[in-house]
């Protein structure tokens, strides 16, 4: 397979975060790297740029030498991203900077995994479409209001590209690759990656409410969407009996039969696992974390919390402030 030999090559930057994410890298290098090969010649390159431009250790606590640091990058680069665990933390004033400095410059730059969060705390993604990793969005939408979260696996939004983690990545290069060349090159980058499904920019990161339950019922995926739609502001059972068209004794038999537990248990949960997010991606104060999740009460929301996790939510706070 061969393109037009006059296309110049493209050159990614990626900066890597402390603690990022080995696999969203590492797709999307190896997407680039097929590119080459069944090409038949470079039409990308790439090079990794860290804070202190010599190493950085990614989530599974390998270490990777660096090929440059905060550098000056030419405008015809792409800047990509790449975030991880405790990306707050990773995104430091230095960081920030020079993001901005190279996004003044017309330089495109793009996030994986949990980066959006660093090119949201940069302003890059304002009155912008972006997604990250499903399980940072909640911390992400308390924090950056004015940034338009999508569910999907990656968004392109002209020169301003996120992409959710893991595989994502690779949806994400297939789309850059085919819109540089052809969507032949990248079905055949797709093939060579045994990548049989290549997603769009309308794939959802998660999978189905019945795949993940492992329960095929309508009206119980239904009464679920619901609750998870409502967090801050709970619907009780009757109401939620009544919208998918039963009596609030079914429901709770569905409930008990497919997943164990009463609607209200099931309900309680969902709403602590967005607590438990909050707490430990946000500087949210646990009062305001209660309300986000329903909770009015905050003794009510620490016993709660108590009973499922066996901790408070103030030590759970603590916990990440320890690096526990």
């Amino acid at each position: 397979m061969t393109t037009a030999a006059t296309t110049k090559p493209r050159r990614f930057v990626f900066l890597l975060l402390e603690r990022f994410t080995l696999i969203s890298f590492a797709s999307a290098v190896e997407a680039l790297r097929l590119a080459n090969r069944m090409a038949g010649r470079t039409l990308y390159t790439w090079a990794t740029a860290g804070e202190n431009g010599e190493s950085v250790t990614c989530s599974a606590g390998i270490g990777f030498r660096l090929d440059m640091g905060l550098d000056e990058l030419a405008r015809e680069d792409t800047l990509m991203v790449c975030g991880g665990i405790d990306v707050q933390s990773a995104t430091t004033k230095r960081i920030v900077n020079w993001l901005r400095r190279e996004a003044r410059r017309g330089v495109a730059v793009g996030g994986l995994c949990t980066a959006a969060h660093a090119l949201a705390k940069a302003g890059l993604l304002e009155g912008r479409r972006a997604t990250l990793h499903w399980e940072n969005q909640d911390a992400f939408e308390e924090e950056f209001p004015e940034v338009t979260l999508v569910r999907s696996v990656f968004v392109a939004d002209q020169n301003r590209m996120t992409a959710a983690g893991g595989t994502a990545s690779i949806d994400l290069m297939l789309k850059l690759i085919a819109d540089d060349h052809d969507t032949d090159l990248a079905n055949a980058v797709a093939d060579q990656l045994i990548y049989s499904a290549i997603r769009t920019d309308q794939d959802t990161q998660r999978l189905s409410i019945p795949t993940r339950i492992g329960v095929r019922h309508p009206r119980l995926g239904a009464a679920i969407q619901m609750m998870e739609k409502a967090i801050e502001e709970p619907v009780s059972p009757a109401a939620l009996a009544q919208a998918v068209g039963m009596s609030t004794r079914q429901l709770e038999r569905l409930f008990r039969r497919y997943l164990g537990r009463s609607p209200k248990r099931y309900y309680m949960e969902l709403r602590l696992q967005k607590a438990r997010n909050l707490l430990m991606q946000t500087d949210m104060s646990v009062i305001n974390v209660a309300l986000a999740c329903g909770f009015t009460s905050p003794s009510h929301f620490s016993k709660c919390y108590r009973a499922l996790y066996a901790t408070t939510p103030y030590r759970e706070r603590g916990s990440k402030a320890s690096g526990v």
